[in-house]
């Protein structure tokens, strides 16, 4: 049996249409790449659509402020995807005449790209003999040779490297690049594949060994942290209190709202006796809090708490990365998901409330 090509059969008979697919185009597949990236298709693609629309070329993309960006990012999270592209964008502007680089060797140099992106890259554009790995490939490739080494281990990288080259069509990289991804995409899923179907089933090691279910083997080693974020949303005619996060920290470069970050969930009436609160505001009111809201990132778990304050800008001291601005500007600044779903709600609620007033 001849495994490649059966599953690149079964890839021109199956694939899903999308657009990255239909171009060798190295940037336009640079921004797939990234933007998929820790993302499904189905949410990445109209983010996919927004870039390209709006950035059409590197150049393009390379004119772009931070903010602007991270603006267009928002919701699709790993923020430092964005800030890495622009880096990228600039730096293949300035030097290389924005001229997308396809060559494998050249394209693992730059920023935000790794072994994974620049051997997709250079071969779907210019069908150059790297084989990629990713998450799909990881499994599909565990469950035929039956690897039980852990894919997430320094060990397990280098062998499903050195399969995945094994494997490699060298006449059709590109091609089998992409059956094997869509192919662990669409049939050999992590949960329920479709052995019944499957082209390749009689060679499949874990399907002969009845070991779909325990392949791959992945090393458990996130350690998830929880954090509870006591926001304090402060309202002044029609402007809000915004603070710019540093770069030093999840969403860096970004705006939510002041905050006092405590290690345990804290009732709100206790946060006003807290140092902090007192070194913030010299006399603030609450007029109500949220119920808690919860934001799952991959290492971390954020548990924000909103408290609406009355307090007479005068009466705050204002920190160094604190400003107010017009609630119409809040359109154009990157706010992290959590940080604009509350603003959302809470000012279309306060709208409503004030229609049936009158």
């Amino acid at each position: 049996m001849n495994w490649s090509e059966e599953i690149q059969n079964w890839y021109l008979q199956h694939k899903r249409s999308l657009p990255w697919r239909n171009t060798t185009d190295a940037y336009t597949i640079w921004l797939s790449e990234v933007i998929l990236q820790q993302t499904r298709v189905e949410q990445g693609m109209p983010y996919f659509y927004r870039f390209l629309e709006k950035y059409p070329t590197v150049t393009a993309f390379a004119g772009a402020s931070e903010d602007e960006i991270l603006k267009l990012w928002q919701g699709l999270g790993y923020y430092s995807r964005g800030r890495n592209m622009l880096f990228t964008a600039r730096q293949i502007s300035d030097n290389n005449n924005g001229i997308f680089p396809t060559a494998y060797e050249e394209l693992i140099k730059l920023k935000g790209i790794g072994e994974y992106t620049a051997a997709a890259i250079s071969s779907f554009a210019a069908d150059e003999v790297k084989a990629v790995v990713d998450g799909n490939v990881y499994r599909v490739l565990a469950r035929w040779f039956g690897a039980e080494e852990p894919i997430n281990s320094p060990a397990g990288k280098k062998l499903f490297q050195v399969l995945a080259d094994e494997v490699l069509d060298r006449k059709h990289p590109g091609r089998h690049n992409q059956a094997m991804m869509e192919f662990g995409a669409m049939l050999c899923r992590p949960k329920n594949p479709d052995c019944r179907i499957c082209p390749v089933r009689e060679a499949c090691n874990a399907y002969q060994t009845n070991r779909i279910n325990s392949l791959p083997v992945k090393l458990k080693t996130v350690k998830i942290r929880e954090r509870y974020f006591n926001y304090f949303l402060i309202s002044h005619q029609n402007q809000i209190l915004l603070c710019k996060r540093s770069m030093n920290d999840i969403w860096a470069n970004m705006y939510d709202l002041p905050l006092i970050e405590t290690p345990v969930y804290t009732p709100t009436e206790t946060l006003t006796f807290l140092p902090e609160f007192a070194a913030y505001f010299k006399q603030a009111t609450i007029i109500s809090a949220s119920p808690i809201r919860k934001h799952i990132l991959t290492h971390q778990r954020v548990f924000a708490h909103f408290i609406h304050l009355q307090v007479d800008p005068q009466e705050i001291n204002m920190q160094p990365n604190w400003f107010f601005a017009e609630l119409e500007e809040l359109e154009k600044l990157a706010l992290p998901k959590i940080i604009d779903q509350f603003l959302h709600d809470f000012f279309h609620l306060k709208q409503v409330q004030t229609e049936l007033l009158f």
